[in-house]
């Protein structure tokens, strides 16, 4: 027969070769073999305007065949087998026919499905067949990508066996099953169960691992960045259609320096099978010309919008990191430029995380260390919906970072055996990644200044170095000496508060420092007190500042700040509050932590002549002393003052949770217990009694030491009389006499 044109575009989509009447009965099978290795089969339909001895084939029939116009072709009857040739499910791969009808309208594939058999049915399909399906007054390309045959036993009426064969060429049939499968590059998008689940890979890359990418002490935090932002993109999208789900589009991290914000979002990148992320700096953002900032932040999700456009769901996951995002997003209408430069930034900025033609494969992580200064609108949920906080890593997480840190190290056998990271890892409370990091580099250069030959020019010792290795000292030496925490404990801070020590001269000294020890361990091991806070309060020159150190010293928490009015002199009122609530702020990033707050009524600018004090800054205290730290955190605060009557007035003693009075030495025996402590008493006598060896022979007046003078001048200081009187036999023995009259 020769190869014709089919005569309607009615007959095109009946997907059957067009032949006369008077050749073939409509609905016989045919094959029509092109070559001698070449053969298709076809189901045929008659027509009466086809001329007898040719056979008419649609546009894409021709495309697959490999036909031309007024070709010779080889026509004959084909049988199917139905015990071997039913088609039990066919997979079809479908786009638009017409690249210029695409449209962004979901198509039901389970209705396609039935539509297709019915159309096509107890017609014959081969494997690559290419044919037009119109469907919803659309017309699809389709291409046939696989046949499994029907169970014969399901034929017979028999129990499946479930054997699955693969077929070249199958029969349709009612009961046959439809699978569509969406093209490669097509934007069509399908609902409903008749459809492939498409073969995705995985958004989690499966070789990441942590320690390989240089993250310690953030396994929280990333677990609850998957839980909200990831899982979502892990489940296949007919099952996220189903719930109407819609994929986390932005992350905020902030925290203190240091911790592994710009580290975490540099390596979330390598973590996903996702685009090269587009990592941005918020300055380089700005530019000085009109609209040419926002110009820079279309650029960044253009190759987004391009891509959804054209893949619909099938885009990947496009990364967006703004470093520094503080930078650009500050709160709306607080500039003080009339440009208002910030504000169309950050209004360009939400219209294309969450505007009305909003994207769904973008992923925008931000990172700063002022989240207070970031505009509202960006921060609700939509845009930068999940806000994770990364803090200062604890101990576990510090024996990752520090074996992180030295693992090459020790696989090149230059760490010292008596290096044991855990301790390290406890002696390093408050420590940043970052600052862990400058730890090893310190012990590091330690080690290594040991094998450097001090000549006039710097030369390496070879032989020495071969075996360098950086020992336990080296790392002690760069903690006690070099690398020191941020939001640590400043020891010299306090330590010159307690410098000569705590003189126990009694029972109130024991029961005040006693009474701190349950207040410390209340902080540490009550859930119900986050919040503890006690005044000492007492007369001056009383040891308050002195106990309130030792208290602290002695609760060994890792974060401990003495907020002194030493520190603050010539600060105006609104500095003063600001560097108050920065001390406090800075506690609340610890596990555990301690303010001093010294001489509270010099903080307040009190004077007794007017009188007159700060009432921005006592509001300030007020709001701090008794604000409770975050979830998780603990805070002891101690406060010192002379002026417990003041403070009354002022309502401050309402904030704290307990009271302590200070008192000063009152009893002779105290005072007798103060100086055998500090051994002056001994001291006294000694210079005492050579003094007067010296002078006895010449009956000379005795001149009193230094020492003494101080003695008497506490004496005559007390509400009690205190007599001193000497005499010295004929061996020069000098007897000092302690005489105590009632007053």
């Amino acid at each position: 027969m020769q190869a014709a044109r089919c005569p309607t575009d009615e007959l095109s989509l009946t997907n059957c070769a067009v032949v006369s009447e008077k050749d073939l009965q409509s609905g016989q099978h045919v094959t029509v073999k092109t070559t001698p290795n070449h053969k298709f089969v076809f189901t045929v339909k008659s027509h009466t305007t086809v001329v007898p001895g040719t056979i008419a084939f649609s546009l894409p029939q021709r495309k697959w065949a490999g036909l031309s116009i007024g070709q010779e072709v080889e026509v004959a009857n084909y049988n199917f087998d139905k015990c071997k040739q039913c088609i039990g499910s066919m997979t079809v791969e479908i786009d638009f026919l017409q690249k210029k009808s695409t449209d962004s309208s979901a198509y039901d594939s389970d209705k396609m499905a039935a539509e297709f058999i019915q159309q096509f049915n107890n017609q014959g399909f081969s494997v690559t067949q290419q044919l037009v399906f119109s469907f919803c007054d659309k017309l699809f390309g389709l291409v046939i990508k696989d046949i499994e045959a029907m169970d014969s036993s399901i034929l017979k009426g028999e129990m499946p066996t479930g054997k699955k064969q693969k077929i070249d060429v199958g029969l349709m049939v009612g009961n046959s099953q439809v699978v569509f499968e969406k093209a490669e590059t097509s934007s069509l998008t399908l609902v409903g169960k008749a459809k492939t689940k498409e073969a995705r890979q995985t958004i989690i890359n499966p070789e990441w691992n942590f320690e390989k990418m240089g993250i310690g002490g953030l396994d929280r935090e990333f677990s609850d960045i998957f839980r909200r932002a990831f899982a979502s993109r892990v489940f296949p999208p007919d099952i996220v259609e189903q719930m109407g789900c819609k994929h986390v589009k932005g992350i905020m991290l902030f925290g203190p320096p240091g911790c592994g914000k710009t580290l975490m979002a540099r390596q979330i990148g390598k973590m996903l099978n996702a685009r090269e992320p587009k990592i941005v700096n918020g300055p380089e953002i700005l530019n000085k010309y009109v609209g040419e900032s926002e110009a820079n932040i279309r650029k960044l999700f253009a190759d987004a919008e391009d891509e959804q456009k054209r893949l619909g769901a099938n885009s990947g996951l496009h990364i967006i990191i703004f470093d520094e995002l503080d930078a650009i997003c500050k709160q709306r209408g607080t500039g003080a430029s009339s440009t208002g430069v910030h504000d169309t930034v950050v209004n360009q900025l939400l219209s294309k995380i969450d505007g009305v033609e909003q994207l769904n494969n973008i992923l925008v992580i931000g990172m700063t260390n002022r989240p207070d200064l970031i505009d509202d609108a960006l921060m609700r949920p939509g845009r930068f919906e999940v806000k994770m906080e990364i803090g200062l890593p604890d101990e576990k997480g510090r024996v990752q970072i520090l074996t992180i840190h030295t693992n090459k190290m020790r696989g090149f056998g230059l760490l010292s055996g008596d290096v044991d990271i855990p301790e390290l890892a406890a002696e390093t409370k408050n420590y940043s990644g970052a600052e862990l990091e400058g730890l090893v580099r310190a012990a590091q250069s330690t080690a290594m200044n040991r094998h450097i030959k001090a000549t006039s020019t710097v030369e390496v010792d070879m032989e020495r170095a071969e075996k360098l290795q950086v020992s336990r000292s080296d790392f002690m030496g760069s903690l006690n000496n070099d690398i020191k925490p941020a939001f640590g404990t400043n020891q010299e801070d306090y330590a010159s508060y307690i410098m000569n020590g705590i003189i126990k001269w009694g029972d109130p000294v024991t029961s005040v420092l006693d009474d701190g020890e349950l207040l410390v361990q209340q902080t540490k091991n009550s859930d119900r007190t986050p919040l503890v806070s006690v005044l000492l309060e007492g007369p001056p020159h009383s040891g308050k500042t002195a106990l309130a150190a030792q208290i602290a010293e002695d609760s060994e928490f890792p974060f401990i700040k003495i907020c002194s009015p030493d520190k603050m002199i010539g600060h105006s009122e609104i500095s003063k509050c600001q560097a108050i609530k920065k001390v406090f702020d800075d506690a609340y990033k610890s596990q555990l932590s301690c303010v001093v707050v010294d001489d509270i009524e010099r903080l307040l600018d009190y004077v007794p002549i007017g009188p007159r004090f700060s009432n921005l800054v006592l509001q300030a205290l007020l709001v701090l002393l008794k604000k409770p730290p975050p979830k998780g955190r603990k805070l002891l605060i101690i406060g010192t003052t002379s002026r417990k009557d003041i403070l009354q007035e002022m309502e401050m003693l309402d904030a704290f949770s307990t009271t302590i009075h200070i008192q000063n030495i009152s009893t002779g025996e105290q005072l007798v217990d103060a100086l055998e402590v500090t051994h002056t008493f001994v001291d006294c006598i000694a210079s005492v009694y050579m003094k007067a060896k010296q002078s006895w022979p010449r009956k000379q007046p005795l001149s009193l030491s230094p020492s003494l003078s101080v003695f008497l001048s506490i004496s005559l200081s007390l509400s009690l009389t205190l007599s001193l009187s000497f005499s010295c036999n004929s061996d020069h023995t000098l007897y000092l006499y302690l005489h105590q009259t009632p007053p």
